[in-house]
């Protein structure tokens, strides 16, 4: 199981200091990704009432700027944890993504899925409630445009007549996976995605999921244990051991990959790059990195 960390969006600030030593000191610490979360932008709450979790004042830097940056200065593999797909341009993304691809020698997930943020969607210019729809019709594009040098493709929302990407990425195609949190999420992972992000912890929910995942992979045509599955593990300051109970949980149900989240976690005075480094620099001896 690959263990790795969840980039501290809404506590790590504006400091780009800061952001390379923590990339620096994951990469020190022997994990193995570092998988960062997407929002472009917040909602007001004085005008948006009742939002939850994420606001206007929330710091998120955008991903595949980030991992440009990341690719200087790690040697680990960088994962878009989600990026939300539907509410951005197809034909960018696939831009983007083969960029941090080509910068990082091949060592990227693009993560995709379809997001919560009604405020955000009609932002970007794209629309809400037809997301799920549009999503496969651009992984499938995506993977064309990462993999042929001329694309021609005509479908219901995208259309590239005789275009290609150059240059292409190392990986050809990139991986994809899919966040996913309900039924037909988790069938359309077993459809197009190579591996998948769980909402839910080991036990009934995610059996159920699996089985879910099982169904749509099969109907495809495709095998359900070539998929990855990477699981997230929310440190624990105050139990050790039920941290290392978490990460052997996940390990018992055979996920490829794990995350560990520090967001949240520590004392709100103390929320810090520092004292981030500091948890990470626990768990690694917890988990013999």
């Amino acid at each position: 199981m690959q263990i790795g960390v969840v980039f501290p969006q809404t506590e790590i600030g504006a400091d780009v200091g800061a952001v390379r030593a923590y990339g620096e000191a994951v990469d020190g610490l022997g994990f193995r990704h570092i998988l960062a979360y997407d929002h472009v932008v917040g909602a007001d709450t004085r005008v948006h009432k009742g939002w939850f979790p994420y606001d206007a004042a929330t710091t998120f830097h955008e991903p595949l700027v980030l991992f440009g940056f990341l690719a200087a200065v790690t040697s680990v593999e960088l994962v878009s944890g989600i990026i939300i797909l539907p509410q951005r341009q197809t034909v960018l993304v696939a831009k983007q993504a083969a960029e941090v691809d080509l910068l990082t020698g091949g060592r990227f997930r693009l993560g995709v899925g379809l997001g919560w943020n009604a405020v955000e969607y009609e932002a970007l210019g794209k629309s809400f409630h037809d997301r799920g729809r549009r999503l496969g019709e651009q992984v499938a594009l995506l993977r064309r445009l990462w993999t042929e040098p001329v694309v021609t493709h005509e479908g219901p929302d995208d259309v590239v007549t005789a275009a290609g990407l150059a240059p292409l990425p190392v990986q050809r195609p990139i991986p994809v996976w899919i966040g996913a949190s309900s039924d037909p999420a988790y069938r359309r992972v077993g459809r197009v995605a190579d591996g998948w992000f769980p909402q839910v912890r080991p036990g009934p929910d995610l059996d159920r999921a699996l089985d879910l995942v099982a169904e749509g992979a099969e109907a495809a045509g495709r095998d359900p244990g070539k998929l990855g599955m990477e699981g997230r593990v929310t440190w624990d300051p105050a139990d050790h051991d039920r941290f290392a109970r978490q990460v052997e949980r996940w390990r018992s149900v055979n996920a490829t990959h794990l995350g560990i989240n520090t967001m949240d976690t520590l004392p709100e005075h103390t929320r810090t790059v520092d004292a981030h480094i500091a948890a990470l620099t626990t768990a690694a001896e917890i988990l013999d990195l």
